[in-house]
């Protein structure tokens, strides 16, 4: 039933659904563990040292190699999603609510620096792997102190993706189904790749490799994070008996309908009350 739902996305780089309350007014409110700060407000104060770039990608890639098999995508990572306390424990928010909004509603510019090229692309089902891109810009983000593709808007932000990555292959090509965005594509300039190590001259041979397999343009190819997560980078903190997997699947089919806001809250108030019951 639904009453599993949310309690399984328990863990600990996730701030869940469970820490949702709703007000006798009905208004849905975050209980956030007041964590410090955010990764913007961080990135936008100080370079940060390598040690905690590892720390901090390290803990986004735990969150997700949790919530990925159980077919949970977040959809909407960026810094300001993305929690840390003074002890450098890492808790990305806004998962499940990510879930809920329209893909092509959300096209506010905090969120298009870090959006994978498939949802402009293509606008079809896309998975977990929009994910991987979004922290894969993250990761550039800490390496460099700035965004890696900061877009001003929809279009100029796939051309500032191609400046760097080069043209995009034949097979991402061919997923296009609108004429226009196809047309578009074929038009925009041809490009090649530019090396890495050229654009984050800082950065050492290991960060480069893992971050050309978070930013590969096609989603199939992208690494995911379990693989990511074992990546010779993140040795210093991987630790596979400390790596939990969700063990199922989750329902999230009572999102997916078309439920007008008010009887959405009344399901999700029903089921906090059902998992807070421990």
């Amino acid at each position: 039933g639904r009453g599993n739902s949310i309690k399984h996305l328990r863990h600990e780089n996730i701030i869940s659904l469970l820490d949702v309350f709703i007000s006798p007014g009905e208004d849905i409110y975050f209980i956030t563990e007041l964590l410090g700060t955010d990764l913007h407000r961080l990135l936008s104060s100080r370079p940060l040292e390598r040690q905690f770039v590892q720390y901090f990608l390290y803990q986004m890639l735990r969150a997700l190699k949790f919530v990925h098999p159980a077919g949970v995508v977040h959809r909407d990572l960026k810094p300001s999603n993305i929690l840390i306390n003074e002890n450098c424990d890492l808790k990305i928010c806004d998962f499940g609510l990510a879930r809920l909004q329209d893909p092509q509603m959300t096209g506010y510019v905090s969120t298009r620096y870090y959006r994978a090229p498939e949802i402009m692309l293509t606008w079809q089902e896309y998975d977990s792997a929009v994910d991987i891109w979004s922290i894969g810009c993250i990761f550039a983000e800490m390496i460099d102190g700035r965004p890696i593709f900061p877009g001003k808007d929809h279009v100029h932000q796939l051309t500032v993706i191609t400046e760097l990555l080069g043209s995009p292959p034949e097979d991402v090509i061919n997923t296009i189904t609108s004429e226009n965005t196809r047309r578009f594509v074929d038009a925009l300039p041809k490009r090649e790749k530019i090396p890495f190590q050229q654009r984050f001259p800082n950065a050492n041979e290991e960060e480069i490799d893992l971050l050309e397999k978070m930013l590969d343009f096609n989603p199939k190819e992208r690494i995911t994070a379990a693989d990511a997560i074992q990546h010779p980078y993140l040795a210093p903190y991987h630790d596979p008996s400390d790596e939990p997997v969700a063990n199922e699947r989750f329902d999230w089919s009572f999102n997916d309908a078309d439920l007008p806001v008010d009887q959405w809250k009344v399901m999700m108030y029903s089921e906090i009350l059902i998992t807070s019951e421990f």
